[in-house]
């Protein structure tokens, strides 16, 4: 039998270090994980806080200053593939004064031939406008549905943030374009009816 050497401070403090690795490794793996599941809300929150990527920003009442600054704003409308939708601004665009609030008509009608249902997301561009652009009532996140050939208008009301007046970096600014995107929502039932079709099939499968 071979007599086993005691280990040298130098070997304990290895296997040490190696532990900590190992432990830190574990760590990070599992936090990676965690961040995965909220990236997308904290991503949201993080846009909303600071209008980064050309998300506004929601307000409860009107400014109550009002500037002699005028900003062009303008209208832009899309509809993605699958939603068979007109939708539009019915006014290309305003002259509107910092602080100003104002009101504007979208219209949606749907050329489909049954019921369908769509939802829109939006930004501001310039992206850096966006901590400024303040919305106080939108369409946009909620389930339009709309019958065969029914149209709606859809107002949007919002100012914009004096306190933009003070941004150098957005002196020289005169125009901005906001911007809808219209998706269609999934069916009612339809992520049901595949759940429910998967186990039937495989039960006829085995008769």
């Amino acid at each position: 039998m071979t007599d086993q050497k005691p280990e040298t401070t130098e070997q304990r403090g290895t296997k040490r270090s190696n532990a900590t690795v190992a432990v830190i490794c574990t760590g990070v793996f599992f936090g990676m994980v965690g961040l995965s599941f909220a990236a997308v809300p904290l991503y949201e929150l993080f846009c909303q806080v600071t209008g980064y990527g050309g998300t506004t920003q929601r307000a409860e009442e009107a400014s109550d200053t009002i500037l002699d600054r005028e900003i062009i704003v303008s209208f832009d409308a899309n509809v993605a593939p699958g939603l068979d939708w007109d939708f539009k601004p019915k006014q290309k665009k305003v002259r509107v004064k910092l602080g100003q609030m104002t009101e504007i008509m979208y219209e949606a009608q749907s050329l489909a031939k049954q019921v369908s249902t769509g939802t829109s997301t939006f930004n501001v561009a310039p992206f850096e406008v966006g901590g400024y652009f303040n919305k106080i009532d939108c369409f946009c996140f909620t389930e339009q549905p709309l019958e065969s050939g029914e149209s709606i208008d859809m107002p949007v009301v919002f100012f914009i943030d004096p306190e933009m007046d003070k941004d150098e970096s957005l002196k020289n600014i005169k125009e901005i374009t906001l911007s809808y995107t219209f998706f269609e929502m999934p069916k009612d039932g339809e992520e049901e009816t595949a759940a429910v079709a998967t186990p039937s099939d495989a039960a006829t499968d085995k008769l």
